[in-house]
């Protein structure tokens, strides 16, 4: 056979893109393939066993639809695009998810569906819970909490509480992250399989967690009510609240459900009870509810039943498997505990050697100052030693110049006491002296005055000799014979002597008051003298006294 031929003979495909939470795929598909046959190989491309939760969800003139598992996928009614894309997204929720759900592939799925759906608002959840959420989330991310590694701003770029939360209240994002950290490190230990399931297992318990809301009307004109569809039954809610339903049905208590064209039918299994009849907007909402009712009573009911084979051995391996994984996070938890114990005597042992070459270091250090210390005392002990020599010295002199001080001081004092005594005696003198002028001024006043007494006495004396003279010489003149010569001889050498000896006198007495005025004249000066060298010296004494002061 040719190769043209077995070309020809290949199957015409189409493409189509699978669309998961966290992933995409895309696959070739044969044209007669019906939708299970597309279902089954998204399932195994995902490892995925418990299908019957989920469905490929398409999206067509604005209304999300199921793909149908027993028609052809091109025959039905699917967006005209290549690749054709479809959503892999659970369709129907388990009541208890730790009992129902057994495959950790199945659980993750759910979990990141869920979470969008917290995220998006199409589940309420309180603030409070939006917190704890998130920190199970973060666990099943990162893993265990640990503040060397995840510092501040570690999940800035995550989206972990929706956006209502961060309207509501004024609050930064490193406040929720602080927020969301202190739960989060309070989950140490948790594996993220179990990280998981506890976010599923308080998701589960919210109001709005599995239910499909479709808008509907009691009659054909408003649209006031909402029907929500959901593992546990039937509800019917009020427009504005999809919190509480008005009125509910389990599956337990319903007999059937039909529609015709927009009107859907719900018999309740009590015949005496009303039959709740509604309308809707179009006949394929009337079509997707059907649809989701099937599916969910039928889950309904096999959850009260016993298990199949398949499900049976699907649970055991599930108990063997967290068994094993239970084992195994015991032993990664011991290993990790031992191994954190290592690196924390690792740590202490490295921390204790710097801590050692530290000491050692700081040890070298302190011997090196102490060595330059010793040296630096012994210099200082040898300029200490010569500065006390020097010291010694300066006091041996200072003690010198002491003692000459205070000699000179006493002879300062001795001489001063001398000089005033000099003074003093000087004083006497001088004032003896003025005395002794004043008498000889008085006794060469008189001698003065007797002098000229005397002389007044020998002027006198010549007058009246002179006219003792005359009187006689007339005598003579008349009678010359008569006149004795050796009387009158001897009479003028008598008046001679006594001339002479009253001349002599008085030249006597004249140079001795010259030479006691010359005497006079000569102590004055010499006392004058003495005076002027008693004030040098007493002038000299003082500065030297000041300067001693100003030494000492």
């Amino acid at each position: 056979m040719s190769i043209r031929g077995l070309k020809k003979k290949q199957p015409k495909t189409f493409k189509v893109k699978i669309i998961t939470v966290d992933a995409e795929m895309e696959f070739s598909c044969e044209m007669k393939w019906k939708g299970k046959d597309l279902f089954d190989l998204v399932c195994r491309a995902l490892g995925l066993r418990e299908t019957w939760f989920f469905g490929l969800q398409y999206t067509i003139k604005g209304m999300c639809t199921w793909l149908k598992m027993d028609k052809k996928v091109l025959d039905q009614e699917i967006p005209k695009e290549d690749p054709i894309s479809f959503h892999f997204l659970a369709k129907f929720y388990p009541e208890k998810v730790e009992e129902e759900l057994l495959q950790e592939i199945t659980q993750h799925l759910f979990f990141l569906q869920v979470k969008k759906q917290i995220l998006d608002e199409e589940i309420y959840c309180s603030p409070e819970a939006t917190v704890l959420l998130a920190s199970y989330a973060v666990q099943a991310k990162y893993g265990d909490y640990d503040p060397n590694f995840h510092e501040p701003g570690f999940l800035a770029h995550d989206e972990l509480l929706p956006k209502r939360v961060l309207r509501q209240y004024q609050l930064t994002a490193e406040m929720w992250e602080e927020k969301i950290t202190a739960w989060y490190a309070e989950h140490r230990g948790i594996a993220r399989d179990e990280a998981e399931m506890n976010y599923l297992k308080i998701a589960q318990d919210l109001e709005m967690y599995g239910v499909n809301y479709f808008p509907i009307a009691q009659n054909k004109n408003h649209t006031d009510l909402l029907l929500g569809v959901d593992a546990k039954g039937i509800h019917i809610y009020s427009i504005n609240n999809r919190f509480s339903p008005n009125k509910s049905f389990e599956w337990s208590a319903i007999r059937n459900i039909s529609y015709s064209e927009k009107e859907l039918t719900i018999k309740p299994l009590d015949k005496k009870a009303e039959v709740f009849k509604f309308f809707s907007s179009q006949l394929k909402v009337n079509k997707l509810i059907l649809q989701l009712c099937i599916g969910n009573h039928d889950l309904f009911m096999r959850r009260r039943k016993v298990d199949s084979i398949e499900i049976q051995q699907m649970k055991a391996q599930a108990r063997e498997e967290k068994a094993r994984k239970k084992m195994e996070n015991q032993r990664l938890a011991r290993e990790k505990q031992l191994r954190e114990e290592a690196e924390r005597a690792k740590e202490e042992l490295e921390r204790r050697l710097f801590q050692l070459e530290d000491e050692a270091r700081q040890a070298n250090e302190a011997l090196l100052r102490s060595q330059e210390a010793a040296e630096l005392l012994a210099e200082k002990a040898q300029i200490a030693e010569e500065e006390a020599k020097l010291l010694a010295q300066n006091a041996a002199e200072a003690e010198q110049e002491r003692q000459r001080l205070e000699i000179t001081a006493l002879k300062t004092k001795e001489e001063k006491r001398l000089m005033e005594q000099k003074m003093r005696e000087a004083e006497l003198i001088a004032v003896k002296l003025v005395k002794e002028s004043d008498r000889r001024a008085k006794e060469a006043e008189h001698l003065k005055q007797d002098l000229h007494e005397a002389r007044e006495a020998e002027r006198k004396a010549k007058q009246k000799l002179l006219d003792i003279t005359r009187l006689n010489c007339p005598h003579m003149a008349k009678y010359p014979q008569y006149a004795p010569t050796d009387t009158r001889d001897a009479n003028f050498d008598k008046g001679s002597i006594k001339l002479d000896l009253k001349d002599i006198d008085l030249k006597r007495l004249s140079f001795e008051i010259e030479r006691e005025r010359l005497d006079y004249l000569e102590k004055s000066r010499k006392f004058e003298d003495r005076l002027k060298e008693l004030k040098s010296e007493i002038h000299a004494l003082k500065l030297e006294e000041k300067q001693s002061g100003l030494y000492s």
